[in-house]
């Protein structure tokens, strides 16, 4: 029979396109996170990551949500919730007060966050992250902690996520439906990045690329955080549905066949291996047809082509031009196709990897590769539970001022490049 939560509990929720993953983790003394069930059902009511039917989303949490807690053999109540549609737009606002030289007191860095919440003006979109990231003395930027330090003027530096508040809205309603309070909603690509960069690689620099189901997310992380992000309305789903038109079968089939008989990369071999393919017509006279591994890749990489020439020209966008020792992390669902990081690395013309969730103790095999690396990221990002401005007031929506206007060119002036 299962029990009440512990103290120190984390449950991730991932709602996709193509499937609902929960993961319930426990934060050990030390800080380690030990995974202590995972759930999965596939995700019927999501179409590039907006809730399009409620009742069938809401049931795939539930049942994702419950397998999870019998593994662990307990019950939870409250869920962090990855947000993975497209329409988010990210930027750094920075904010600069006169300290008059004296030390830095914790009521001085109280009053400079306040002042950068009410700095903030996204336009009427929906506010998902405004977490303090680095803290500048006198010009000198990337201080963790200025407490104690003598300064005469003192900065800080706030990424910010916003979106359309509707959709957040839909998400955060299906899972309440189920019962189930919902801690916060994190932007997919700032989980991701926390499960399969490194700090040195975001410090660096570093473009992610996640290929989910319905909607692949762009980023870039610079300086420690992240400088930008853009969505393509297109994913590994769009795959599948290419071999189901272009051979006469079912999505399942073709899903399968994508799996176990795809690949991004071709070989002389491949002219030769055949597959059956099984009609999509259910009566007793439908015959299937048969088909070379090659014809199948040949399929594959024409919307490879495509998504790789969308990918290239958000990169761009966002100031990823310069391919000396800038490096692309590829993770997703879409990720897990066979050859898809050297056929990446040769359309986009620099070095790319494959990110895998890292940072979890007991993590099962089936959920250890990039198409859970979004959840894992969930994880590590509800552990370390950064500062986020919205929590100085008490709604639960950022208050904006109307005339701080500088926030608001910069994010329409990215929204208007990127959509």
């Amino acid at each position: 029979m299962a029990k009440q939560a512990p103290e120190g509990l984390i449950t991730a929720l991932d709602i996709g396109s193509s499937k609902v993953s929960a993961l319930i983790a426990q934060k050990g003394d030390g800080g380690e996170l030990v995974v202590l069930g995972t759930g999965q059902r596939e995700s019927k009511g999501v179409k590039r990551g907006y809730v399009s039917d409620m009742a069938a989303t809401e049931a795939a949490v539930r049942e994702a949500v419950e397998q999870a807690e019998r593994i662990a053999g307990l019950n939870i109540e409250d869920v962090w919730v990855a947000f993975s549609a497209g329409g988010l737009v990210s930027d750094n606002v920075r904010l600069e007060v006169d300290l008059g030289g004296h030390r830095v007191e914790q009521g001085d860095i109280d009053e400079l966050l306040k002042a950068a919440r009410g700095a903030l003006d996204p336009g009427g979109r929906m506010v998902l992250h405004a977490h303090p990231t680095r803290y500048t003395l006198d010009g000198l930027a990337g201080v963790k902690q200025p407490l104690g330090l003598h300064a005469d003027r003192l900065g800080v530096e706030v990424h910010v996520v916003a979106t359309e508040g509707s959709p957040v809205r839909n998400l955060d309603l299906t899972v309440r439906s189920a019962h189930l309070d919902v801690k916060s909603i994190v932007a997919a690509p700032v989980a991701t990045g926390l499960a399969v960069l490194t700090d040195e690689e975001r410090e660096l620099g570093v473009a992610l690329v996640e290929v989910g189901a319905g909607v692949t997310n762009v980023s870039v992380f610079e300086g420690g955080v992240l400088k930008g992000l853009s969505s393509i309305a297109m994913g590994a789903a769009d795959i599948t549905d290419d071999i189901a038109s272009a051979f006469g079968t079912s999505r399942g089939q073709a899903e399968r066949m994508k799996c176990f008989h795809g690949s991004a990369n071709m070989s002389p071999r491949d002219n030769h291996d055949m597959i059956d393919v099984a009609p999509i017509a259910t009566d007793e006279d439908a015959e299937g047809t048969r088909i070379t591994k090659a014809q199948l890749i040949a399929t594959i990489r024409l919307r490879l082509d495509r998504l790789m020439q969308e990918v290239q020209r958000e990169l761009n966008k966002l100031n990823f031009a310069d391919p000396v020792g800038r490096q692309i992390v590829l993770t997703g669902g879409g990720a897990e196709l066979k050859g898809i990081a050297d056929y990446a690395q040769q359309a986009l013309g620099r070095t790319v990897r494959l990110g895998r969730p890292r940072g979890l103790t007991a993590l099962p095999e089936a959920h250890s590769g990039p198409a859970f690396a979004t959840l894992a990221g969930l994880a590590r990002f509800a552990a370390a539970d950064p500062v986020d401005l919205r929590a100085l007031d008490t709604t639960h929506q950022l208050v904006i001022k109307p005339n701080a206007g500088a926030m608001f060119r910069r994010l329409m002036a990215a929204f208007r490049s990127n959509y």
